[in-house]
């Protein structure tokens, strides 16, 4: 199973501290609108995504279609396909993906109560 570029997704109380603090770490804005409530960081292959009011929970975030970059990837498993994988497995899904063919999500809940978000763009 491809689930695509990883990251953490933070649920922050305040964006703008959580910047300059992940600043400090040396972490940088390739992505993302604070007036929106959300900006991805990176730090070499590292990347954190800051979100104020979207997350209930720190959340593990794969995009499946995606590189450690965010540039597409000719070759990998569309969010539909890793869903029918999980759902064969007895994995139980929080959301399910919709459609076809695209843009789509899913969620589930690892074991510890760990939210972990599959999320494609293309």
């Amino acid at each position: 199973m491809k689930l695509g570029a990883f990251s953490i997704s933070l649920s922050v109380r305040n964006l703008g501290l959580s910047r300059a603090f992940y600043e400090k770490l040396g972490f940088s804005k390739v992505h993302g609108e604070e007036e929106q409530n959300w900006l991805i960081l990176k730090n070499g292959d590292t990347v954190i995504g800051l979100f104020q009011g979207m997350f209930p929970k720190n959340t593990l975030t794969f995009n499946p279609g995606w590189d450690q970059e965010a540039q597409d990837l000719d070759d990998f498993d569309d969010v539909r396909e890793i869903q029918k994988s999980l759902l064969a497995a007895g994995v139980t899904l929080e959301t399910k993906a919709e459609g076809e063919a695209g843009p789509a999500n899913i969620m589930l809940i690892d074991p510890d109560g760990n939210p972990i978000l599959i999320d494609q763009h293309r």
